[in-house]
């Protein structure tokens, strides 16, 4: 069935996006990326790593998604049929973001529920483990852990619910309420953090500058890597979303607007995390650097045990994390989806509705599967994989795709038409040159260090994943489609 899919305006747009680029990573990996790599000096290539890779790429994406209005996997066919394969194994990558972001989603709503009794009780590492995340003894592997499984249900019943509507009906819709929510609930966090007792600790420690580090090219690859996992760039979301825009778009002017919501939410929240990290080096007479990790160790560990010892404040800042979290997960969640929905949509006629039945069906049990009792040890290896190595490559052949074989010259017009930051001969030279290049080498040394890093059933998982990944490709590629629905 062929659908016209179009936002009722570019604000629906705007938040989507806004969604699809404030996710977890901006919650709980910015202030520790910004901590362990040179604090206040890091924002030096962080900006720098905006200026000449994310603006100039989400330019792109924009501009390519708007002129062509179709899915990414068609896209790419138009401009050469063997690059149908990339497209689905690009698309692919993302699913396999969606299936594990999902069970991450599913721990975080395991927490919002226990954050109104606090039933992770006084050690807060050992719950995690036993009952939501589980732990890398293999040995583990034989039994589900049933909070998350279910949680990771719900979640996927959420998702469907929400993509199996038009775009501007469900994405649109849900972007506009829980973005503006999101924002709102993490302005209290922080505004009330920067109260606490020993606050000056946790911000001192994250904004000291260590200028020497600046000459330490892992600093600019941390920024370079931030960018592109903080804007969702390059994993077909932007270049999809777009294609929804109606005429007379300002391309450009969105792009500033949702770069700059995002690095603004990041920066801000990290103010508010590292003040309550301070007030508990304060009150437990802990070190920063023993009370600072990143990721889910943070949020499920740390968090928790500072909730515990806050006293009736804590009773209401943890349920507004951790329902917080789940915002972002949510928005987030959907942009990754869509690409995999998109694409099957436009490859097999088949209706949108129908499409995100089978894909959340799919995608669910899957995610299933990622909640036994190893479920953090597999879902750390796959990001990992998945991110360094698939995503990271197929970002830099996209930038080769549409700088050399598509005419580059043919976008500067249509993203100039309306938008107040013109494009010209500088933006060109950064996608046909520089992006390229940057993102080769910060591929080649991911590899180097995933592979040199990685224990024997790391490197099962990946091997798993890259062959499905090829072979899927090669099937959805070949696959004729379905004649037109009636």
């Amino acid at each position: 069935m062929s659908e016209k899919l179009e936002w009722d305006s570019s604000l629906s747009f705007i938040f989507a996006m806004i969604g699809a680029a404030v996710g977890l990573g901006n919650i709980w990996r910015f202030s520790y990326v910004l901590y362990s790599n040179g604090g206040g000096s890091f924002f030096i290539p962080y900006f720098t790593a905006i200026a000449i890779m994310g603006i100039p790429f989400l330019i792109l994406e924009y501009g390519v998604g708007f002129s062509f209005k179709e899915s990414f996997s068609k896209i790419l066919k138009d401009i050469n049929e063997r690059f149908e394969y990339i497209a689905w194994a690009l698309v692919l990558f993302v699913f396999i973001v969606t299936i594990y972001y999902m069970v991450i989603l599913s721990w975080d709503m395991v927490y919002l529920l226990s954050s109104f009794t606090f039933s992770w009780g006084a050690d807060t590492a050992a719950y995690f483990t036993t009952t939501v995340g589980g732990s890398s003894d293999l040995a583990s592997a034989g039994f589900l852990l049933v909070p998350t499984t279910i949680c990771v249900i719900l979640m996927w019943i959420v998702l469907w619910y929400i993509s199996h509507k038009d775009v501007d009906k469900g994405i649109g819709k849900v972007s506009k309420v829980l973005i503006p929510s999101l924002f709102v609930i993490m302005g209290i966090i922080v505004f009330y953090a920067l109260t606490l007792p020993g606050h000056m600790i946790g911000v001192d420690a994250l904004l000291r500058p260590r200028w020497s580090m600046l000459l330490d090219i892992n600093i600019w690859l941390a920024a370079f890597a931030q960018i592109i996992f903080s804007l969702s760039m390059g994993q077909a979301i932007a270049l999809t979303y777009a294609s929804y825009l109606p005429k007379a778009s300002k391309l450009t002017d969105n792009v500033l607007i949702v770069v700059a919501s995002n690095s603004l939410f990041e920066i801000f929240t990290a103010f508010g995390v590292f003040s309550i990290l301070g007030y508990m080096s304060l009150h437990s007479g802990m070190a920063m650097s023993k009370l600072v990790t990143e990721g889910t160790g943070l949020v499920f560990v740390v968090f928790p045990m500072i909730f515990n010892i806050m006293g009736p404040i804590g009773r209401i800042l943890a349920p507004l994390l951790f329902l917080a979290i789940l915002f972002a997960g949510i928005t987030s969640a959907l942009g990754f989806f869509e690409p995999m929905l998109s694409s099957t949509s436009a490859k097999f006629n088949l209706g949108r509705r129908k499409t995100a039945g089978i894909l959340s069906i799919v995608g669910c049990a899957f995610s299933v599967l990622l909640t036994t009792g190893i479920s953090s040890y597999l879902v750390g290896i796959i990001d990992s994989f998945v991110n360094q190595f698939g995503i990271l490559l197929l970002i830099g052949v996209q930038c080769v795709i549409f700088a050399w074989f598509y005419k580059l010259d043919d976008l500067v017009p249509v993203l100039n038409e309306n938008g107040h930051l013109k494009v010209g001969k500088i933006w060109k030279f950064i996608i046909k040159y520089l992006l390229p290049f940057v993102l080769f080498a910060m591929w080649i040394y991911g590899m180097y260090d995933l592979f040199m890093s990685a224990a024997a059933f790391e490197l099962i998982v990946d091997s798993i994943i890259m062959v499905a990944v090829l072979a899927f490709s090669i099937i959805l590629t070949r696959l004729s489609p379905r004649e037109d629905e009636s």
